[in-house]
């Protein structure tokens, strides 16, 4: 029936003589068309307008991305109330922070705002949490936000003179070894007083200017014929994210040494009353032969061309790098000078600054686009709009989520994995508590989960459930635990998510899953070396 209609429709509009002639002529597909033409008429318009308005939604949610992509996340809206109502919304807290990471592994496809963003909306509307909570969230880590707004904003402004040393540095090394190795050491040793965040920031405007040069490359060999330079620009995006890469886990290692570098140290360190000195002295033990093993593996992973590694950097684009800094050290003069020598002097009080906690990381960086703008004649308001753009998609994406931190709060989505660790006792509970501290940080925040753990941990130990003495290797392992083995996943840390949502990953094509893969080796050895540790010599 629905066949002889649809032939109907689409035959030519002509008009047929209802008779046994006709039935025998044209059939039943005659009669029906001269039974339905008027009510075709009209339907017609109706039909029309709604696929046209079901094709307009459908362009437009969720923008180009693939349809694929678009129905799953229908999909998932579609499933939380069921499970939510019929299930238990515990299981739907987990789905929802499973389908928040399934957005951060798309980051390539989608940014992860808007998809992110629908699920944290959700997540309210059906009760998972409260504005409430996700204000607490909001002003726990507000730190962070201001860091977030306003240094990595500040870095923008020193930018050049960082690239001038970074460059240097660069081109000391002629190996692919060292220089890994020199990028990983150096900003280890500046993450350790900086913050990781903050260098990692001052790592990706330097990897953008290295990324200027790229283009430059592909310009220069746009009239190829044969587009033989495919092969060696794609071997460039290979060298700049094994660079960031190595950088990142410099990052990393340098935010297990001090007080200062990650917020979760000085949360714990605060919460234990630990000096500068007296965190090293606890946390020492177990980050210094961890940082070690990370410095010895960096260059063992370039020479043994381990997968994912290995890429090189070819003599033109090497030159090309050359000639670009070989200009910059002729602008030493003038106006050049003067640019060079402000943003010197600014960074070397910002460290000066950061190193002595003179107030919060925000403000420090709020400090640094005051006075740059001041002495540099940025007045306009659209000025400062760009130093703002690199920032600010994070801080909103980091927003939400801290709405899926608040699901992992209310509907207490770790608390029985933490009851659980605190019944072994021993070398055992301290193993355990590190391996679940990091497990669970990889697939939530470092901070928030340390949080938590310590806040159980006090309790047990007000109780009286151990002594002052394990009581404080407890609290080391779970800060080592949020810093380590969190390293598994790009969101286990803020600066991995920042890394991977900054607009240079499309650039060079560091994916989620990118990630993940140059991530394995890292995360299996030092996690393992922090694991020996803990149970062997911690207790």
């Amino acid at each position: 029936m629905f066949k002889f209609l649809r032939r109907a429709e689409e035959a030519p509009c002509r008009r047929i003589k209802f008779s046994w002639y006709s039935l025998r002529n044209h059939g039943f597909c005659g009669i029906i068309k001269f039974l339905s033409k008027e009510a075709l008429k009209k339907r017609r318009p109706a039909r029309l307008e709604e696929s046209l308005m079901y094709k307009l939604i459908m362009s437009n949610f969720l923008g180009k991305t693939p349809n694929w992509y678009k129905y799953t996340i229908i999909s998932f809206l579609a499933v939380n109330p069921v499970i939510y109502f019929l299930v238990s919304p515990y299981v739907a807290g987990w789905m929802v922070l499973t389908q928040f990471i399934f957005t951060l592994a798309l980051a390539l496809q989608a940014y992860p705002v808007p998809a992110g963003g629908l699920l944290a909306i959700q997540a309210v509307a059906i009760g998972l949490t409260s504005p409430d909570t996700i204000y607490a969230e909001v002003v726990a880590n507000l730190p962070t936000v201001l860091l977030l707004i306003f240094m990595v904003t500040g870095i923008y402004y020193l930018k050049d003179v960082l690239f001038l040393i970074f460059t240097k540095l660069f081109l000391k090394c002629r190996k692919k070894w060292q220089v890994s190795l020199a990028f990983c050491f150096v900003t280890a040793a500046v993450t350790t007083f900086l913050g990781a965040l903050t260098v990692l920031a001052v790592l990706i405007a330097i990897c953008f200017n290295f990324y200027a040069i790229y283009h430059r490359v592909a310009g220069a060999y746009a009239d190829d014929p044969k587009n033989q330079h495919n092969t060696q620009l794609d071997e460039f995006r290979g060298f700049l994210r094994n660079l960031i890469m190595h950088s990142a886990v410099g990052s990393a290692l340098g935010g297990t040494l001090t007080l200062v570098a990650e917020p979760q140290n000085l949360m714990i360190g605060t919460k234990m009353g630990w000096s500068f000195v007296e965190f090293f002295l606890h946390c020492g033990v177990i980050a210094v032969p961890v940082s070690i093993t990370g410095f010895l593996l960096c260059p063992l992973l370039e020479i043994l061309r381990v997968p994912g590694y290995g890429y090189r950097l070819s003599d033109d684009i090497r030159q090309l790098i050359v000639k670009d800094y070989e200009k910059m050290a002729k602008e030493f003069s003038g106006q050049g000078m003067y640019k060079y020598v402000l943003q010197g002097i600014v960074a070397i009080l910002v460290a000066l600054a950061l190193g002595f906690h003179l107030a919060e990381v925000g403000f420090i960086g709020l400090t640094v686009i005051i006075l740059i703008s001041t002495f540099t004649g940025r007045v306009r308001e659209h000025d400062f709009a760009e130093p703002f753009n690199n920032a600010m998609p994070f801080v909103t994406l980091i927003t939400i989520f801290f709405v899926i931190l608040g699901v992992v709060h209310d509907q207490h989505l770790v608390t029985p994995l933490i009851n659980w660790v605190l019944t072994f006792e021993g070398s055992s509970q301290l193993l355990f508590l590190y391996l679940v501290n990091g497990a669970i940080s990889m697939v939530s925040d470092s901070v928030f989960v340390a949080a938590i753990f310590i806040a159980e941990a006090d309790n047990a130990y007000k109780a009286g459930a151990f002594s002052l003495d394990w009581y404080q290797k407890v609290a080391a392992v779970i800060n080592m635990g949020t810093n380590i083995p969190s390293l598994g996943t790009p969101n286990g840390t803020a600066g991995f998510l920042f890394l991977l949502t900054s607009s240079l990953s499309p650039l060079i094509r560091l994916s989620y899953f990118q990630m993940l893969k140059l991530m394995i080796p890292y995360f299996i050895i030092l996690s393992s070396v922090g694991a020996i540790v803990v149970y062997f010599f911690l207790s």
